[in-house]
């Protein structure tokens, strides 16, 4: 009778062990419960809730089929405003106090930086965050997995491209004095050092600086034919107007930090001609296909707004994460969710966006990038196939 009641007492204990430690990883018999910090009333606001949407409603449309594996999924979304010290904040209330399973599209690439130690150590995926920066797949951890091309992927391709096919060889470079600055300099650098050409000028300069006449005028010196921005929207726009102003006709090129309507928009054609490297392309209101004409009406009728490029990321991301889960099977846990990822090979998303591949060493899903131009203050693609380094 003692050893009946023992062996009671140790299955009861194991099922509750069981269960308790499914929901402290996020993950019980009905629920996964996903986070993300991102900016919803920051200075890349349109960036955070557009993504962080899409990523919604992608859930939502899985939810609405029957979850995955029967299981739905529970998403929370906190503001980190683009700042470090919210993003910390964010970021333990998600692991320590909400258990998230996982956390996908996490904003900034300081911010990522700032918390992934913590969260990589309690064992929670950090995936495809909206940073293009090589550290989010770099160096190689078995819980980081980055999205598409990075920063540094992109200039490198670019530069590749003008130095090969437009001849250009005076190159400078007008970038951030941040982690995403460096990552862009890096691309350009390393670039040019394996074409074994120099960089002919450089500057460096704070996100919040908004005069560049005199940065302009040193490379204009420098006698450049093509500048290298490693800048983002604002800054970015700042730069080409002072180029313009000073009367200096030259090619400028940046990444997919700008690939936004508002700088093409920008008014008097300041932007006119301006090149950068995505590695989506946007998506067309008017393609056919009946998936992408699906989200745009859906994604309009949710939050009353057109879908813009991250909304599109996101709601990429997303479905490359539910083909993960599935993959999975039924008895999700970390281990299973890595293999699933991981078995993803050639992925397809709705866009055309270049083909997803991961593997046992694999964290990246596509390095190759397409080059665009603004033309009639649209974003036009100037190289028709996706290209590398």
């Amino acid at each position: 009778m003692k050893k009946l009641l023992l062996a009671s007492v140790l299955a009861i204990t194991a099922v509750i062990g069981a269960v308790l430690t499914a929901s402290a990883a996020g993950v019980t018999e009905k629920e996964i419960l996903i986070g993300t910090y991102t900016d919803l009333s920051g200075v890349t606001v349109s960036w955070g809730v557009n993504n962080s949407n899409a990523i919604r409603m992608a859930f939502d449309e899985v939810n609405a089929k029957g979850g995955i594996n029967g299981r739905m999924i529970r998403y929370i979304v906190e503001d980190n405003q683009y700042q470090v010290p919210r993003s910390i904040q964010a970021a333990n209330k998600l692991i320590n106090s909400d258990h998230v399973f996982l956390m996908i599209a996490n904003g900034g690439t300081p911010m990522n930086n700032a918390t992934m130690p913590e969260q990589l150590e309690k064992g929670v995926p950090n995936m495809f965050p909206l940073t293009s920066a090589r550290s989010m797949y770099e160096p190689f951890h078995r819980l980081k997995f980055g999205l598409v091309a990075s920063y540094y992927d992109q200039m490198r391709s670019g530069v590749k491209f003008f130095v090969e096919k437009r001849g250009k060889k005076a190159i400078c470079l007008m970038s951030q004095d941040t982690d995403f600055g460096r990552d862009v300099s890096d691309g350009v650098k390393d670039q040019l050092k394996a074409m074994n050409q120099p960089l002919a000028g450089e500057t460096l300069h704070k996100p919040t600086d908004t005069d560049f006449s005199a940065a302009v005028a040193r490379m204009k010196a420098a006698k450049c034919d093509l500048v290298a921005i490693g800048g983002i929207v604002r800054d970015t726009i700042q730069i080409i107007s002072a180029i313009r102003k000073s009367g200096w006709d030259v090619e400028t090129l940046g990444n997919i930090a700008t690939y936004e309507n508002t700088v093409a928009e920008v008014p008097g054609g300041v932007t006119e001609g301006y090149y950068t490297m995505t590695s989506v392309l946007l998506l067309d209101p008017a393609d056919p296909k009946p998936e992408v004409q699906a989200f745009v009406k859906n994604y309009k009728a949710k939050f009353g707004r057109e879908p813009n490029f991250p909304a599109q990321i996101g709601y990429s991301a997303a479905y490359l994460l539910i083909e993960g889960m599935k993959n999975a099977g039924k008895n999700l846990d970390l281990d299973s969710f890595i293999n699933g990822m991981e078995a993803i090979k050639g992925y397809k998303d709705i866009f055309g966006s270049p083909p997803f591949t991961y593997g046992p060493k694999i964290r990246q899903g596509s390095n190759e990038s397409y080059m665009v131009q603004v033309k009639g203050g649209k974003w036009v693609v100037a190289e028709g196939k996706a290209m590398g380094y």
